[in-house]
């Protein structure tokens, strides 16, 4: 599928999401060092903390908005108000004395609006594709992601610490650009809308859920991902105080690289891998079928976790961190995929809301091995992230393919395409 035969909601969300989350990421990955540096480390916790529950909650009532209302309508609404509060976050910046009580609202606001709008934006490549080409855009979508949180990071790099206020300034004139590219070029697709089945709207919302936490194969494919994600994720909490903390300094030519540039290495290797070999991988895989190309990702990203969790050499990290990124760009596009066809069609918002547990859960799965490394040596960490891995593969692989057929191959429609 070329990008010229793409629906054009598909084009609008590809293009919109990718400029502003390639903005976004050069500030919000640093909101962890600003609160702390503006309001101490214990308050910028504690805020943090507070910050994942909302987001968590109201992601679960963007999922159930976006089935019952219109979800042009939605994106037009949370977009502008996503715009209004960078603009509060720009202006409390500029006072010599900021105002870091309207910047911590603001943000607030922000995390509320976007999570009430974001299973909209995920339940429109849903909305505007078919079985058989659905693959091809999660593939260019998640290419996508991956260069513009590079980018991103890039830029917030080099213009955080010395040009804070202009990069606010940018992400807000970016923000603005949405609700009018949606206005302009995003169509209103005619799909099943959720019917309002309570009058207490709490109770309807919590019915909503019922019959996703029902569905026995979904729920399989979420628990499962949790525990695949948790590997990945614990690169930036065990992995990354392990290497901080154990790993030996080695000189390259005057360059001395340390735990923390390990860990930097490691992390700009995953990215480049992602950037420049996802399409050729995903014309490799459309050769074989989706459940053999699912088990054969998942088992050499389990491979290359389990060695990166314990491994001290610099080339057997290097190493391992490319199997595990090669199974990631193997299995991502096929999961995402297989998941999203066994969405109701009118439940596609809450659905694609409730998936987003296995990101929350991974989260803290993943912080919970920095207290579990406290207790085991290395090689006893990489034997209990390999036990949760294949537990993941069990619970994915079961809940996305048991009782179906195996299919040939991976239609060939998918080859010319994304990341």
């Amino acid at each position: 599928m070329k990008w010229h035969e793409y629906p054009q909601n598909i084009k609008v969300r590809l293009i919109t999401s990718f400029l502003n989350r390639t903005v976004s990421s050069s500030v919000m990955p640093f909101m962890a060092l600003f609160f702390a540096q503006e309001k101490g480390k214990i308050w910028a916790g504690s805020f943090l903390i507070v910050t994942v529950f909302i987001s968590f909650i109201v992601n679960l009532i963007g999922g159930y908005i976006s089935d019952r209302f219109p979800r042009k309508k939605v994106l037009l609404i949370t977009s502008s108000l996503s715009a209004m509060t960078f603009l509060l976050m720009t202006l409390s910046l500029l006072p010599s004395d900021r105002l870091i009580g309207l910047f911590a609202v603001s943000y607030i606001i922000f995390i509320v609006v976007s999570r009430l709008g974001s299973p909209a934006m995920e339940a429109i490549i849903i909305d505007s594709t078919t079985p058989e080409n659905r693959k091809s855009v999660y593939v260019i979508d998640y290419w996508l992601v991956n260069l513009s949180l590079a980018i991103g990071t890039a830029l917030g790099g080099m213009f955080y610490v010395n040009h804070q206020i202009e990069l606010f300034a940018v992400l807000t004139f970016t923000s603005s650009c949405l609700p009018v590219a949606y206005w302009l070029w995003l169509q209103d697709v005619s799909v099943k809308q959720l019917k309002k089945q309570h009058n207490n709207v709490i109770l309807d919302v919590l019915s909503n859920y019922k019959v996703a936490i029902k569905d026995a194969p979904f729920v399989k494919v979420v628990v499962g991902s949790m525990f695949i994600f948790a590997a990945e994720f614990s690169m930036s909490s065990y992995i990354g105080v392990r290497l901080a903390n154990e790993f030996e300094p080695i000189d390259f030519g005057g360059f001395t690289v340390d735990g923390v540039r390990m860990l930097s290495i490691l992390n700009i290797e995953n990215t480049l891998l992602v950037v420049f070999l996802t399409f050729f991988i995903n014309r490799m895989v459309n050769h074989f079928s989706k459940q053999k190309g699912l088990l054969v990702g998942l088992l050499l990203y389990g491979i290359g976790y389990v060695t990166v969790t314990s491994a001290n050499i610099w080339y057997l990290l290097v190493l391992f961190n490319f199997i595990a990124t090669v199974g990631e760009l193997i299995y991502s596009p096929i999961r995402k995929t297989e998941q999203s066809n066994m969405i109701p069609d009118d439940k596609r918002g809450s659905y694609s809301a409730f998936s987003n547990v296995s990101f929350s859960g991974a989260d803290l799965i993943a912080r919970s091995t920095i207290i579990i490394g406290a207790f085991l040596v290395p090689s006893m960490m990489s034997v209990y992230i390999g036990v949760i891995i294949m537990m993941g593969i069990l619970l994915m692989y079961t809940g996305l393919f048991a009782g179906k057929p195996v299919l040939q191959k991976v239609p060939a429609v998918n080859k010319n395409t994304k990341g």
